[in-house]
């Protein structure tokens, strides 16, 4: 631990004495337990929704605490986030980087765990953040094209002012004083020369800086926030690419829309936040199956895209219907009330692409089978038909 990190007026201390805290208690009865049982008896007995939800926290705690010990974590509030991201699998960005990192090294670091929460977060670029920038780039867009106005007139001015040294050279004379103002003249080109250097130096960084700001304002414009997965945008370019390759490379391609069912009723039961981890759960098992061949992003509401180059429809429906099987088969719990959930499923649509005029066409087509499952009872994947 550094020094702010250790001292007494730091909030950062406070909150990581909490932690440290909760650590010691994990062999023992939690805080949130003592005083839920302290408070009514009754209200943590055995199979009793309260005593589930306190059972399922207090393994949360020990799964996140075993975490940190087992790679010697310090007891941060950035580390305890992003175990809790990995563990409950919140954030699918968290957990893809925390599992590449333990495939290539087999643990992680506190370091490292900055890095990863610094690359997260430079991703969340507001608009007003974004015209920042904008307005950062044209200033030095400006000041640039003014550096090399200025270093052009310069040099302009002392190759006409050497050209009038050098007529007053005379042969044979004292041509000490006009060699004296040459001289002058060269250190006043030569400081010129390294002020316009530096700043264009400086001018340098600063571009790299926006550069960066603005790959991570692209790569937030192009993700959905809530799931982690590309955005609408983002799948419009990756189609406009897949669709190039698969024609060059004489390839199948297949798209699929899916969309959760009764998702609405999902929400009235058991509100937005129940509703917002569903639509997580299952951007991650669709994620699952991506890969550069492979590409699911969130289309928009309860509805995810999926693009496959190299599989005919048939073989994109199967792998798609693969993961709704897989859906169907869990039972959730709603992590506010420790109640199970009704049964969570999908629908879908899948179509071969060159099977029509163009992309859109195909998208079109997609979508009327995945409302043909619909209104066919749901929880089932249709293939659109070629004469479509």
């Amino acid at each position: 631990m550094n020094a702010a990190s250790s001292s007494a007026a730091s909030p950062q201390h406070g909150l990581t004495d909490r932690l440290t805290r909760w650590a010691r208690g994990l062999s023992g009865k939690s805080e949130i337990q003592s005083d839920v049982e302290d408070s009514d008896p009754h209200r943590s007995r055995l199979g009793s929704i309260a005593h589930r939800e306190i059972t399922r926290r207090r393994k949360l705690y020990e799964d996140i605490g075993d975490f940190l010990f087992a790679h010697d974590l310090d007891l941060t509030p950035l580390n305890f986030g992003v175990a809790h991201d990995y563990i409950t699998g919140s954030h699918i960005g968290v957990e893809k980087a925390v599992k590449a990192v333990l495939t290539e090294r087999g643990r992680i670091t506190n370091g490292w765990v900055e890095t990863v929460v610094a690359e997260q977060r430079t991703d969340e670029v507001t608009p007003e953040a974004l015209a920042t920038m904008l307005s950062k780039v044209e200033e030095n867009l400006t000041e640039f094209t003014g550096l090399m106005v200025e270093s052009r007139n310069s040099a302009k001015d002392y190759g006409t002012a050497l050209q009038e040294e050098v007529k007053g050279l005379a042969s044979g004379g004292n041509n000490e004083p006009v060699l004296s103002r040459l001289v002058a003249l060269t250190r006043s080109m030569v400081e010129k020369t390294r002020q316009v250097e530096n700043q264009l130096r400086q001018n340098q960084k600063q571009n790299l800086a926006l550069k960066s700001s603005l790959e991570s304002a692209r790569r937030a414009a192009e993700h959905d926030h809530l799931t982690g997965l590309p955005n609408r945008r983002a799948f419009e370019a990756a189609l406009q690419q897949e669709v190039t390759l698969a024609k060059e490379q004489n390839e199948q391609l297949s798209v699929a829309f899916c969309d959760i069912d009764h998702f609405k009723q999902i929400n009235d039961i058991h509100g937005h936040d129940t509703g917002d981890r569903v639509l997580k759960f299952v951007a991650g098992l669709l994620a699952k199956i991506s890969n550069d061949r492979c590409h699911v992003a969130r289309h928009g509401g309860e509805e995810f895209v999926m693009l496959f180059r190299g599989k005919t429809a048939a073989e994109a429906c199967e792998a798609v219907d693969g993961v709704r099987e897989d859906l169907a088969t869990r039972s959730l719990v709603n992590r506010s009330n420790g109640e199970r959930m009704e049964r969570v499923s999908f629908s879908a649509g899948v179509a071969n692409v060159f099977f029509y005029e163009d992309p859109r066409s195909a998208l079109k087509a997609a979508d009327r089978a995945l409302y043909l499952a619909k209104e066919h009872g749901r929880n089932r994947v249709y293939l659109a038909l070629e004469a479509e």
